[in-house]
């Protein structure tokens, strides 16, 4: 399922992340498995992700970040 990771865009069902893909070949896999209520939105501060609750609450899931493809795939910092 393709999530749009903008911080404004909601989630329209229930979903279990275990990993978010960007489209330069990153991913982003949160240290636990993640899972969104509708109406929850994702977005990425300062490299982190940050899951705002539909009623508002704010959290950023641990995790860390690593490359899916091309040259020097691996972990990122």
């Amino acid at each position: 399922m393709r999530l749009v990771a903008d911080s404004t865009t909601p989630t329209s069902r229930l979903v279990l992340v275990e990993e978010l893909e960007t489209d330069d070949g990153h991913a982003f896999e949160p240290a636990n498995p993640l899972f969104l209520a509708v109406g929850d939105r994702i977005g990425f501060e300062g490299g982190r992700l940050v899951v705002v609750r539909a009623g508002g609450d704010r959290m950023t899931p641990a995790g860390g970040w690593s490359t899916r493809c091309g040259l020097g795939a691996g972990h990122r910092q």
